[in-house]
């Protein structure tokens, strides 16, 4: 027999659906801060898998992501159960910014506290709440103000199941990520949990095509774990085990030469930076075989301001 699914003193039996408030904290104003949950349980008993968007209020991408797949009806479960979290930064998003207003990044504040920072009282919900009844999870994320990343997957190399489900997904680029201290994804894994994360255009932005990419990993991801009968067919990922930044070696206008998902090989001409008078034009050389999986899109540079993230050609494209 099924077991009833219990959030936050709400119980969900198999094949409902319900959506759950789970109470954070109130402002100022004593305007509530609450994390609505809407769970969708088949009948079958399986895998739980958690879908999260906008853990940064201004990446609107991975919100998209995940309400056009519960508005389109896409992820009713075969099987297992589906806990989404279109939007866990609520305050950032009212607001078009990244973080709280105690300034703190709610991806560097796990595993939280109950009584913390709002950043951490969003944290210790998470993972009180709802990792416990997790298998896996996939989160859903944007670039930062003004720079764009190409649809990909990040997941730890060292856990062989993380790039099992990263294969499973498929996005255009799968890129070895170390699990970073304090981060929504190390939390997880030290609770016996993998979460995956899918970055893909910029903050404020919405990436028609990196939404879609990102739909489709989901359905093929539930498909692999054996909670949705089919999934669209998958594409062939390219695979890094490294990557870092192009800097601004000098102030100025950039001007890049090549586009976001482009391939390029070492001592290839990446762009230009020239000062704005017309004296000075300085050229940006790759370093190394590899792919733009990140870009600038701010024309103003000052020395030292990150330009593009390349993938560094180590491993050979799966085919």
């Amino acid at each position: 027999m099924l077991e009833d699914m219990e959030i936050n003193g709400f119980v969900i039996h198999p094949g409902e659906s319900a959506e759950v408030s789970l109470n954070v904290a109130r402002l100022p104003t004593h305007t509530p801060i609450d994390l609505p949950v809407r769970v969708l349980r088949a009948e079958k008993d399986g895998p739980v898998i958690l879908l999260t968007g906008g853990l940064h209020g201004d990446e609107i991408n991975g919100i998209e992501i995940v309400r056009r797949m519960l508005v389109e009806d896409m992820i009713w479960p075969d099987m297992g159960t589906v806990i989404a979290l279109p939007l866990v930064n609520v305050y950032g998003f009212i607001q078009n910014v990244r973080g709280l207003p105690d300034g703190k990044d709610i991806n560097r504040s796990f595993p939280g506290s109950k009584f913390g920072s709002l950043a951490k009282m969003v944290a210790y919900t998470l993972m009180n709440q709802i990792i416990p009844l997790i298998d896996v999870g996939i989160d859903f994320h944007t670039g930062g103000a003004s720079r764009a990343n190409y649809p990909q997957i990040r997941c730890t190399f060292d856990e062989p199941y993380n790039l099992e489900l990263a294969r499973a997904f498929a996005a255009p680029v799968i890129l070895h990520s170390s699990l970073i201290d304090k981060s929504f994804r190390k939390a997880a894994s030290r609770a016996g949990k993998n979460i995956l994360v899918y970055e893909t255009g910029e903050a404020q932005r919405l990436d028609d095509s990196g939404v879609t990419y990102g739909i489709e990993g989901t359905l093929r991801v539930m498909n692999m774990l054996g909670m949705k009968k089919s999934a669209p067919k998958g594409y062939s990922s390219d695979v890094y085990r490294k990557s870092s930044w192009v800097r601004a070696r000098y102030a100025g206008l950039f001007h890049p030469i090549v586009k976001l998902g482009e391939k390029f090989k070492k001592k290839q001409l990446l762009g230009r930076i020239t000062d704005p008078f017309g004296y000075e034009s300085f050229k940006v050389v790759a370093s190394w075989d590899g792919q733009v999986i990140g870009l600038n899109n701010s024309p103003v540079v000052h020395k030292g301001d990150a330009l593009m993230h390349i993938a560094i050609s180590t491993e050979s494209s799966e085919d």
